[in-house]
This record gives C-alpha cells, structure tokens and sequence, in this order.
C-alpha cells in the first residue's frame, strides 16, 4: 500500500503566519508540521509516499523532505495543486503513483497521538472498497459527520448545523484504485472544490466503505492558531510522535 499526503491550500486561516510559507512547514514543538502525518504512514509501515503540495512555498518541501531518506522510506514523490481546487481535487493527482494500488490518505496537518497501524492491516485485508476513521469530537458540527443506522454508516453529512452523531470523519482516509474512476465524475461543490465527502458518500452508496474508530487524541493543527498551539502542547506533554 502506498501512502498520500495532501499539503497544499493557502493556510488562509492561519494568517499572518502562512504569508511567507506553507502551513504545513509551521512547527509543531520541535519538528514541521508535515513531518508528523508522514511518520503516522511510516510507522503504519507505509514505505512509498507522495506529497502533494500547492502555492508560493512547494520548493521549500524538497529542500526539507529531499528523498525521505530520514525517515527510512524507499522512496518519495512530490505533486503540485494548481489553486484551491479541494481535497477530492489533490488526491486525484496521484492516480499515477498509485499505480492501481490501495492507497492511505493523510492530511498534512493532522496530528495524532498514535498509530494507525491496525486501521492500514485490516484495510489492507479488505477485497475491495474504501474505509474512513472516526473520532468522537465535542463540536461535530466543524468537520464531516457521519449518518449511523446501528454500525453502519448510511451517509456523511458535511459541517452540518445539527449533527446526527458525536463522530467527526478525520482526515485519515483510505481506497481502493476505484477512487481514481470517482473523483472525475464529481461536480464542484459551492466553495468550487471536488470534496472529499462526496467521494466518500460514493462509497457509501456502494456498500463499500467501512470504518473504525482513532484511538487516542487528534488535533487538525491547521484549522486555527489554537489548534495549531494545541498541537504542540499535546505532544509536549504525550511525548506523541516527538520524532526525536
């Protein structure tokens, strides 16, 4: 299984601190934030990853990330998203280093305590289809909320004003080479991007997806400056991927 990290957008909610670079090169306590999502894939055992990356700072990557030789991986690969195009939009760059192989999908600014190790054994067993991971949240209504009938996710729904369920769908997704043929069937969404939720509820439609639940905290350290001062004092005190 090959391994995606979507870096690109503006950081527009984190300015003035995304004027002169990427988001996802702010630090988090001693390391970048993209270093964090890229050692939750290798400590899932995720040996080829891509990097897709945006805006007036994609170089910068390179010169941090180079071949991804710190990080032990065979090898690393980089793309780049022309504007705001979405997160469904990013991922379907990658069609070709995936290669008709099952992928596993990170968002450049997710921090998680854990690993995701279990979640990449049992996708990896799974024929075919795709699988999302949940996270019981206090206010469900920020990010994608799954619809529930017993264990079985019916749709997601998101950013919705009342939420069906204290779940929140985290930016940890995970797909079969049929996402490839999805993604160029949707319709921008009212913000023009390609979401990442329609692709999901695609699945969904099909009675392909799955799920399991994050063990442990997680935090989308770019979505505000608290979130992104949040991150660090977690890791501080969990000593959570320290990487050092």
């Amino acid at each position: 299984m090959k391994g995606i990290v979507l870096a690109g957008g503006l950081g527009t909610r984190l300015l003035p601190l995304t004027k002169i670079t990427n988001k996802h090169l702010l630090p988090i306590y001693n390391k970048p934030m993209i270093y964090y999502p890229i050692q939750a894939l290798v400590n899932a055992g995720i040996k080829d990853i891509m990097i897709v990356t945006g805006g007036n700072n994609a170089g910068d990557f390179l010169r941090l990330l180079g071949n991804g030789k710190e990080f032990g991986l065979r090898d690393i690969s980089y793309t780049y998203q022309e504007g705001e195009g979405g997160i469904a939009e990013a991922l379907g760059l990658c069609e070709h280093f995936a290669e008709k192989e099952k992928v596993v999908v990170i968002l450049g600014d997710n921090v998680i305590e854990k690993n995701i190790r279990a979640a990449v054994e049992e996708f990896e067993k799974q024929p075919s289809g795709a699988k999302i991971m949940l996270k019981k949240v206090p206010e469900p209504w920020h990010f994608g909320v799954p619809i529930m009938d017993g264990e079985k996710i019916v749709s997601i729904e998101e950013k919705p004003e009342k939420p069906k369920s204290p779940y929140a769908v985290i930016g940890i997704y995970f797909y079969d080479p049929r996402v490839f043929e999805i993604i160029p069937t949707l319709k921008p969404s009212r913000r023009n991007e390609l979401e990442i939720t329609d692709v999901n509820n695609d699945y969904i439609r099909r009675g392909a997806m799955r799920w399991s639940e994050l063990d442990g905290w997680w935090i989308d350290a770019g979505s505000s400056p608290d979130n992104l001062a949040r991150a660090t004092q977690m890791v501080i005190r969990t000593g959570a991927n320290r990487l050092d």
